[in-house]
Parts: C-alpha cells; sequence; structure tokens
C-alpha cells in the first residue's frame, strides 16, 4: 500500500520547549511484526502547567509503539463482532493505552511529590489496506478528508467539549473560551483511563490528518480544509498547516501528521517534482546560465579564430 506521510512538530511562538512529541512507524523501515502492510502514527501532547509533560509524551509514543511487537491478530468474521472495541487491532490497541497510562501514573506515585503529575494526551493510528483504527485519549484530534470535505473526526476529551454536548455551550462561544486547553482524560494521572476507538473506510486520495490542540485551536477546520484543497506532497501540507498556525498566533506547541492514501502516481511524481524544482531552481538555473555561457564563449572564440586566418 502507497502512503505519503510527513510528520512536523513546532514549539509555537509563546511556549518556551515543545512537549508534543510525534512517532510514525512503517513496515519498510521498522522491523514489524502486527501487520504486513501499512503504518502506525502516534501523536502525544504533554500537558502543560504539569510536571515533565515533555517526558510524559516521549513516554507514551514508546510505550504504545510496543504494539508493533504483538503477533498480528486474527480478522473477524462480520457477524463475530458485536463490539467496535473488539474488531482487529482496537483491544491491542486498548491495552497499549492503559500499559502506557499504568506506566507513566507509577512513575508519579513513585517519583512525582507536590507537584501536578505529568499526563499526556495519546492519538494512536494503524492504517491497513482499506481500513484506520484509531484509539484516543484527550483533545488531540483526527481527521478523515475526502475531497476537500471531512468525513468524520474524533471527539475531543475537553472541558469545553463537554460544555458544548450538554448544551450549556454554543459551538461558537466554545471557540472564544479560553479554557479550550482543560482535558477531561489524559494518560498518566489517573489510575485508570477509558479509551475511545474508532475503524474508518479510506479510499484512494483520501487523507488522515493526526494533529494535537496546537493546531486546532489555532486554525479553524475550513482554513485546514482550504489548505488541503490547495493539494501538494504531505510533506508540503504539514508544513504550511504549521506555519498557519503560527501566524494565527502559535500559542501552544503544534504537531501534525498527513497522510495521503494510495495517491495517485502521476500527481505525487507532479507535485515531487515542483517541489524539488522549488529547492534547487537556483542552482538548476545557475548552471544553465553557466552553460549557455560556455557555449556562447567557445562559439565565438571559434569564429574569431576562423577570422582571424
Amino acid at each position: 500500500m502507497k502512503l505519503d506521510i510527513a510528520g512536523l512538530s513546532d514549539k509555537g511562538r509563546k511556549k518556551e520547549k515543545n512537549e508534543d512529541f510525534f512517532g510514525i512507524f512503517r513496515t519498510e523501515s521498522t522491523d514489524i511484526k502486527l501487520f504486513e502492510d501499512g503504518a502506525l502514527l502516534i501523536v502525544a501532547d504533554g500537558l502543560g502547567g504539569h510536571i515533565a509533560g515533555d517526558v510524559a509524551s516521549k513516554l507514551a509514543v514508546s510505550l504504545i509503539k510496543d504494539i508493533l511487537k504483538q503477533e498480528p491478530w486474527q480478522e473477524n468474521k462480520n457477524d463475530e463482532v458485536k463490539d467496535l472495541r473488539d474488531e482487529g487491532p482496537l483491544p491491542l490497541l486498548r491495552d497499549a493505552f492503559q500499559k502506557a497510562n499504568e506506566s507513566i501514573y507509577k512513575t508519579n506515585k513513585d517519583l512525582v511529590k507536590g507537584s501536578r503529575p505529568m499526563g499526556t494526551t495519546a492519538l494512536a493510528a494503524i492504517i491497513i489496506p482499506g481500513k484506520i483504527y484509531i484509539a484516543n485519549v484527550g483533545d488531540s484530534r483526527a481527521y478523515h478528508i475526502r475531497n476537500g470535505e471531512i468525513l468524520e473526526y474524533t471527539e475531543d476529551h475537553s472541558w469545553i467539549d463537554e460544555q458544548v454536548k450538554q448544551g450549556l455551550m454554543s459551538r461558537s462561544e466554545a471557540e472564544k473560551d479560553t479554557r479550550k486547553h482543560v482535558v477531561t482524560r489524559c494518560i498518566g494521572t489517573h489510575a485508570d483511563i477509558e479509551v475511545d476507538v474508532y475503524r474508518w473506510h479510506p479510499v484512494s486520495g483520501d487523507i488522515l490528518l493526526l494533529c494535537t490542540d496546537g493546531l486546532t485551536n489555532m486554525v479553524p477546520d475550513e482554513q485546514i480544509l482550504e489548505i488541503i484543497r490547495k493539494g501538494g506532497t504531505a510533506g508540503e501540507i504539514a508544513q504550511k498547516l504549521v506555519n498557519l498556525a503560527n501566524e494565527n498566533g502559535g500559542k501552544d506547541n503544534i504537531t501534525v501528521i498527513v497522510t495521503i492514501i494510495e495517491p495517485k502516481i502521476f500527481q505525487q511524481l507532479f507535485l515531487k517534482t515542483r517541489l524539488f524544482w522549488r529547492k534547487h531552481s537556483g542552482k538548476i538555473l545557475k548552471l544553465l546560465f553557466l552553460l549557455i555561457y560556455g557555449f556562447l564563449c567557445g562559439t565565438l572564440g571559434y569564429f574569431l579564430r576562423g577570422l582571424m586566418k
């Protein structure tokens, strides 16, 4: 399965350090037992205002990626699965999240005294042919985008979103509220966690976007879609999203992973050629100028020598 994947993390314009972390693990570059063809993507956002948020996010990614050492799961028949949480690799993902939570929680109990315990959001996606499996705790978000429109997205575990769901706050009020960063679920601060799971069905050309709230709090969905509709490689789209988040204020760390599912070969070739030209056009033009200049000088010299005979 062809995947164009790019990840980018930036500390933003207001934070002193980057407490986000991400991981991209592909079958062609990683020793993976769990699946033969695909990728595991993980995004984690360490809790600001708590001790060692950057440590928590790195630990979460490291612990969750250990799922790749597991043997392949047995595919369920449609009539065998009554609960989505039991489908495919989702039980393994949920268990990996639980183990990450237990490890970080125990570290807090043993070592963190008199401080706000370290914690992190965690968002993971397993991409295999025809399916995307997702597990989520916190307010990092995944989007499934097709033809420039959002098909599906994960639910944020934040105080603001709970107020909106209960009808206590409108979505427009939520967008302006200063408490958007307050999460109601995270990894490491409590003994038990509840993990949300999703299963999506991508087709060729679909885009999967994983990101921390440093993007979603700074860039509205419509502006995200505007960038995606303009096209580009996964790397170009990721860079534009991070740039826009910073232009809009960059109040938090910003992390994005962009995946284009089964990109069209000729379109990707064109985009990569365009990117190569943008990066090296100056050198290429200079080289062409020197070659043409040398050719003209040689031709003129040959002509002048002929006249002098």
